[in-house]
């Protein structure tokens, strides 16, 4: 069994991992860090203390009506992308532990396309 790095626990919420394939499960928020625990394989975890978050990126469509996914960038192991069902929730939960300045929108569709074309327009 795994051992939570949490000793306090602030929300816990069924969601989902898409590190790879997509991972059911239950995300845990507490005072050490973030945990996402698999259902079915106890071997299929992800423990982030806070220490280690560098930015969480969400992405929102419909002016804020909708949260599809959010993600965690670390300071050292990559970026880690999750959904679940109530994301207003985990980021209230988040945001006592993480700097508000560091909780950021992820860049829209048309960005990104605008973006390719002034790196091209560069180069």
């Amino acid at each position: 069994m795994v051992q939570s790095i949490n000793t306090k626990v602030d929300l816990v919420m069924d969601a989902t991992s898409h590190l790879s394939v997509s991972d059911y499960g239950q995300i845990m928020i507490g005072d050490k860090g973030f945990e996402f625990f698999n259902k079915r394989d106890a071997r299929k975890f992800i423990q982030i203390p806070w220490e280690d978050v560098d930015y969480v990126i969400a992405s929102v469509l419909f002016k804020g009506k909708w949260i599809p996914r959010y993600a965690i960038q670390t300071k050292r192991n990559g970026t880690y992308t999750f959904s679940s069902k109530d994301p207003k929730k985990v980021f209230r939960a988040i945001r006592t532990y993480v700097d508000p300045d560091h909780m950021v929108q992820s860049l829209n569709f048309f960005d990104v396309i605008k973006r390719g074309f002034r790196s091209k327009l560069n180069k």
